[in-house]
């Protein structure tokens, strides 16, 4: 019973990421936008924009797709896309980041307080949130086929320079400094391990549990439409779903 319960558990996480890399590149190209901008189209001199490559190798974005996009964005020569990060509450205070990339930042401001305000949220001040995260290379590899043992895939990570490894159900995440993430990432791939997901996130030093109904369902479509919208990149928060 536990095998079918972790089998249903993985096919689960694996629908979820494969529903958020379907809309990834658009995401991932805008962020190769900015990144050429601050630091040219060379990702030798350029290691944001290495590991954005990295990022979109790992959600299978074809290699020529990625080189056909740096290459529109050094030819164009114009880029008005800029970063910006918005902090707020969610449901019983749950602590919410959403990073965007966005040409229009009226329509993308806009979205955002909706999204807050409609869930039963409320957009915050820059700073309001952002002391309960912390910058960490984040590495997850899903085990559909039961294949990984625990022991020596910690063992791997901590060996490739990893700083913590957690396992929960078929899906392992693996966490590094942000100085040390390309090493690591690349260190793993190179012991024969498929990513799932490999990129800097913000990991919450704290957790809000949710008890609700009301609040569950709320939080759950407010994370939805910031997801759906285009001039999202990410979305951390401390909920403990």
């Amino acid at each position: 019973m536990s095998g079918h319960s972790k089998w249903n558990n993985i096919k689960h996480k694996k629908e979820k990421s494969d529903a958020a890399k379907a809309k990834i590149f658009t995401k991932i190209g805008k962020e190769m936008a900015v990144a050429i901008k601050a630091g040219g189209p060379d990702p030798n001199n350029n290691s944001r924009l290495r590991d954005l490559i990295a990022k979109a190798k790992a959600n299978n974005v074809p290699n020529e797709n990625i080189q056909r996009t740096i290459k529109k964005f050094t030819d164009s020569g114009n880029i008005d896309f800029e970063e910006i990060t918005y902090e707020g509450y969610g449901p019983s205070g749950v602590a919410i980041i959403v990073e965007t990339s966005t040409d229009n930042r009226n329509r993308t401001a806009g979205n955002v307080r909706a999204w807050f305000s409609k869930y039963g949220g409320n957009l915050g001040q820059n700073g309001c949130v952002s002391y309960l995260f912390e910058e960490k290379g984040v590495i997850t590899i899903l085990d559909e086929d039961d294949e990984i043992e625990e022991d020596k895939i910690m063992e791997d990570a901590l060996e490739c320079g990893a700083e913590d490894i957690k396992c929960d159900e078929g899906e392992y995440t693996i966490y590094t400094s942000t100085e040390d993430f390309s090493a690591v990432r690349d260190a793993i791939v190179a012991m024969g391990y498929t990513l799932d997901t490999a990129d800097i996130a913000k990991v919450p030093s704290t957790y809000v549990e949710l008890t609700s109904d009301e609040d569950i369902e709320n939080m759950e479509k407010m994370l939805d439409k910031f997801n759906e919208d285009d001039d999202v990149n990410a979305v951390y928060h401390n909920w403990n779903a």
